[in-house]
C-alpha cells in the first residue's frame, strides 16, 4: 500500500512533508485513538484568565494507576481557552478569548514538556473560542464566537503561524433573543478527508460546511452550505465517530445532542436522532459544552455546565444511535472540557468554576465512568490534553 504526502506546496515548506499515513498516525496516538506503551503522560491545562502568571500549566498522568500530578505553572499567555497539540508533538497551538481573539503558537520542548512563546496573531474576531488542525497539519482553524466569523492560517515551517488563508464572516439570527441576536461561530473542524470542514454556529442554529482546499487552506460554501438545527438550540461542538460515517453536534443552550449521518462524497448532513443530556427529573438551568466520542466507537460523552455532569450514551454500532447509560457528577462546578488519555481507559474533566480537575476511569465495556482519587487544583481550568512523554 502507498500513501502519498499532501498539503502545501514546497514553495511554502522548506522542510519534507510527512506521508499523511504517518501524520495519521501521529495523531491517532495523541488524540487517544491509538495506545501507546509509555506509562507517563504530560497533561497540559489552560486557565481561563488574564494576568502575571496565568496561562498554561503541565502535570503528569500515570495511565496505569490512574494518578495526576497537581499541574505547575509553564508559561503566561493572555485566556488560553480551547487549545490543541500538533500530531508532530512538538507544537501546541491556542486560542486566545478576549477583544480582540487571537491564536497563538509555542514550541514544546522534548523530554521537559515545557512551552517556548513562537507568535500570536489577530484571529479576525472577538473572544475567540476553538481552534484546530487541518488532518495534514498544515493549517490552523480558529472560530471567533462573539465576532461570528472563521479564519485558516497557514503553519510556517518552524512551527509558527503564517499567513491567513481564508475567512468567512456569519451572518443573520435566531430565536433566543438574549443569546443568538446575530452569529456566534463556536467551532471549526475538518472531516476525515480533510477536504470539508464543519462549523457550528451557535447564534444561527446552523452546523456549515465548507469545501477545504489543502493546497492553499482556502474555503468554499458547499452546496448546500448549511443543515438547520432546531431553533433555539445554540450548537456549539462538532464530533465525528471514528467510523466517519456519522457526526454528533451538541448544543449549548438546549442541552441537547444531534445526529447526522455524514456523506463523505458530497459533503452533506442527514439528522437521525437528537436526545437530551441532561436527566429527565433535571430542574434548573444547564449548559452543555464539551462532546467526545471514546476510541472504541462505542460510546459518547457530554458535559452538562450546571447540572455539573457527564452524560454517558452507548452507541448502536449499526445505526450510530444513541441510548442513554448514565449521568455522573464531575466532581465540580461546571465542566467544560474533557478528554480521554491515550489509553481510552481514563478521562480528566476540568471544572472551571470550582478550580479543580477529577480523573475518571472508563469501563470499556459498559462505558461508565468512576470517579478515581479526589479532586486536582487547578486554576479556572478550560482545557486539557494529553501528551506521551518523549
Amino acid at each position: 500500500m502507498i500513501f502519498a504526502a499532501t498539503g502545501m506546496d514546497s514553495s511554502k515548506r522548506t522542510t519534507a512533508k510527512p506521508p499523511r499515513f504517518l501524520t495519521w498516525l501521529a495523531a491517532l496516538i495523541i488524540s487517544g485513538l491509538l495506545p501507546v506503551h509509555a506509562a507517563d503522560m504530560f497533561v497540559y491545562f489552560g486557565t481561563h484568565r488574564s494576568g502575571t502568571n496565568i496561562g498554561f500549566s503541565l502535570a503528569h498522568f500515570d495511565t496505569d494507576t490512574g494518578v495526576l500530578t497537581k499541574p505547575e505553572f509553564l508559561i503566561q499567555s493572555p485566556a488560553p481557552a480551547f487549545f490543541t497539540i500538533h500530531p508532530d508533538g512538538l507544537h501546541l497551538y491556542t486560542c486566545n478569548s478576549g477583544s480582540p481573539g487571537a491564536v497563538s503558537a509555542y514550541e514544546i520542548e522534548p523530554h521537559t514538556g515545557h512551552l517556548k512563546f513562537l507568535n500570536r496573531v489577530p484571529a479576525g474576531g472577538t473572544d475567540t473560542s476553538y481552534v484546530s488542525l487541518d488532518q495534514t497539519g498544515h493549517y490552523v482553524l480558529a472560530a471567533n464566537y462573539s465576532g461570528g466569523n472563521i479564519a485558516v492560517f497557514a503553519i510556517k515551517p518552524d512551527g509558527s503561524i503564517g499567513e491567513r488563508t481564508a475567512f468567512v464572516q456569519h451572518t443573520g439570527s435566531s430565536v433566543n433573543p438574549q443569546r443568538q441576536t446575530h452569529a456566534y461561530a463556536h467551532s471549526i473542524i475538518t472531516d476525515p478527508s480533510n477536504r470539508y470542514a464543519l462549523v457550528a454556529d451557535l447564534g444561527l442554529d446552523k452546523i456549515f460546511v465548507y469545501r477545504f482546499n489543502e493546497k492553499d487552506g482556502s474555503l468554499t460554501p458547499n452546496d448546500p452550505p448549511f443543515v438547520n438545527i432546531k431553533p433555539g438550540s445554540g450548537p456549539r461542538h462538532v464530533k465525528f465517530h471514528p467510523n466517519g460515517h456519522w457526526v454528533y453536534v451538541i448544543s449549548e443552550i438546549a442541552s441537547t445532542i444531534t445526529a447526522f449521518n455524514w456523506d463523505s462524497a458530497n459533503g452533506t448532513l442527514a439528522e437521525f436522532q437528537s436526545v437530551s443530556a441532561l436527566p429527565a427529573d433535571f430542574k434548573g438551568t444547564s449548559t452543555c459544552a464539551e462532546i467526545m466520542v471514546h476510541p472504541n466507537g462505542k460510546f459518547l460523552y457530554a458535559s452538562n455546565r450546571g447540572d455539573d455532569s457527564l452524560a454517558v450514551f452507548a452507541v448502536n454500532p449499526t445505526t450510530g444511535e444513541l441510548t442513554l447509560v448514565e449521568h455522573v457528577p464531575s466532581g465540580g462546578k461546571t465542566p467544560r472540557n474533557f478528554a480521554f488519555d491515550p489509553t481510552g481507559k481514563w478521562i480528566i474533566c476540568s471544572n472551571h468554576d470550582s478550580n479543580n480537575a477529577f480523573v475518571f476511569r472508563v469501563d470499556e465495556i459498559t462505558g461508565k465512568l468512576k470517579q478515581f482519587g479526589g479532586p486536582v487544583s487547578v486554576p479556572y481550568p478550560f482545557c486539557e490534553r494529553f501528551l506521551p512523554v518523549h
